[in-house]
């Protein structure tokens, strides 16, 4: 069974490169966060991680150094 997440059994065009940002912006819609994001191909980057945004509203990718920031803290 091939894995649903690799752009080529999605199209190309449902995916968006993994880890292609430094900074993303991320709202309570995302939680709980992690990284990579749903949005990501997972065939060509690292473990999912779930970060801790909810406090601070601030989190970085432990992996890959992605800055996270809730844009609609509370």
């Amino acid at each position: 069974m091939t894995n649903p997440n690799t752009a080529a059994a999605a199209g190309s065009t449902q995916y968006s490169e993994p880890n292609a940002q430094n900074r993303y912006e991320v709202t309570h819609a995302d939680l709980p966060l992690h990284c990579p994001l749903d949005s990501m191909s997972l065939w060509n980057s690292h473990p999912r991680v779930y970060l801790a945004i909810e406090e601070t509203g601030k989190a970085k990718c432990p992996y890959c150094g992605a800055d996270y920031i809730l844009k609609d803290r509370s």
